[in-house]
């Protein structure tokens, strides 16, 4: 097994981007003295979510493909995984705050987690292809 060096670089960008969701939540509670919840702030809760989304999804696309890296898969496709996971996570919460039913609201936000979706299936289905 291979130290997966490439997720390691794309992780460390992605901690980067979760550092900063983090912080702009934190603003957010801090604009609206908000302790707990989102205190029915929708911008809050956005922010919230922005944030929320990101956490749950990125952790396991980091695992399967820098399982797949390790286990000897392409780098092409290893990197090329990775760079649409980064750009789909700062799509994201760029179409959460897109208007309503928008064009923007739909490339980015459900681009951004549709993007993250294939991100996953890909790298997991790889990963079954490469160690079965």
């Amino acid at each position: 097994m291979i130290f997966p060096i490439t997720t390691a670089f794309y992780a460390g960008l992605l901690g980067l981007i979760h550092v900063g969701l983090t912080g702009w939540v934190i603003g957010g509670r801090l604009s609206t003295n908000t302790l707990f919840g989102d205190g029915n702030d929708n911008s809050l809760f956005k922010r919230i979510r922005s944030q929320g989304n990101f956490t749950e999804n990125v952790p396991l696309a980091l695992v399967l493909i820098g399982l797949l890296e390790a286990a000897g898969g392409g780098h092409t496709l290893v990197q090329t995984l990775l760079i649409v996971l980064v750009i789909a996570r700062i799509l994201h919460p760029i179409g959460m705050f897109a208007p309503k039913n928008s064009p923007r609201q739909f490339a980015c936000r459900g681009g951004g987690i549709l993007v993250t979706l294939g991100v996953i299936a890909v790298a997991a289905i790889a990963l079954l292809i490469r160690t079965a």
